[in-house]
């Protein structure tokens, strides 16, 4: 009996080896930037109507510590102070207390595996809902800012510093917050971290720093959003010295890299349990 070789066969070995079709390949990942797009679009659409209502809190609040301090403050660096304050804390409201909550809210809920199947690099996810969060701070922190240097008489004319400060100071209070609510075991321990860390944004950035006690500024010193109070607060100044402005920003821009970075990897353990 003789052997026919396989490659004379129609549908010998190498003949299917020869004609099957290549295994399909995965698409690429996704960039960075286009994923962060699609990511902040995605989130300042679905935030939006929740959030409004609870900025005007955190503008209203903001607004009520200022008038407050008003029959206590006269006037000087420590109006400044309480205006500047006044300002960076509807950051803090928004992106260190209500991100804390929300990524504690999806990580309890198993959103955060709905991220895990879409092709996107975890940073656009934190720098995302980062961006879109912190975005809505923008109309309550400028009318703060108003409000206090007439209630005050602080000139308007540096008012501009915060088109910096707020994209600074909230992207370090942003990766602080989303950070809390990714570490936090439970969605109720995220919500008291941010409520926590709101607390010391009002009482270490509000209160001039002159009237504290030296372990206190030692704390306030350790409070990003801290850095972004003194620069606005320096603009006040009839001749202002634009040297530790830049500096005070420069550390808010620091901190802001390191805390989502931090919150980057926070996002990658806790998608991966």
């Amino acid at each position: 009996m003789s052997v026919v070789p396989a490659d004379v066969l129609p549908g010998g070995a190498r003949g299917v080896e020869e004609t099957a079709p290549a295994p399909a390949e995965l698409g690429p990942r996704a960039r960075l930037w286009p994923s962060l797009a699609a990511v902040y679009r995605a989130q300042l659409s679905r935030a939006r109507v929740a959030r409004i209502p609870l900025l005007f809190v955190a503008t209203f609040q903001s607004v009520g510590i200022m008038i407050l301090m008003r029959g206590v403050v006269d006037g000087g660096g420590e109006a400044r102070a309480v205006v500047a304050g006044s300002s960076v804390l509807v950051v803090a409201f928004v992106a260190l207390n209500l991100l804390a909550q929300y990524f504690g809210q999806l990580r309890s809920s198993g959103g955060l595996d709905h991220y895990a199947t879409l092709p996107v690099p975890p940073a656009a996810v934190v720098l995302g809902a980062a961006g879109a969060y912190a975005s809505f701070t923008v109309p309550g922190t400028v009318v703060t800012a108003v409000f206090g240097c007439v209630l005050f008489g602080l000139p308007l004319t540096h008012l501009w510093v915060l088109a910096a400060v707020i994209p600074l100071a909230g992207a370090a209070l942003a990766g602080l917050g989303a950070a809390l609510g990714l570490l936090a075991p439970r969605p109720e321990l995220a919500t008291l971290l941010g409520q926590l860390g709101m607390s010391a944004a009002l009482l270490l950035g509000v209160l001039p720093a002159e009237r504290m006690p030296e372990a206190v500024r030692l704390a306030r010193d350790l409070l990003p959003s801290t850095y972004g109070v003194d620069a606005y607060a320096r603009t006040f100044a009839p001749d202002p010295d634009w040297a530790f402005v830049l500096g005070d920003l420069a550390v808010c821009g620091v901190v802001g890299v390191l805390s989502l970075a931090v919150a980057t990897w926070a996002y990658r353990r806790a998608a991966v349990r």
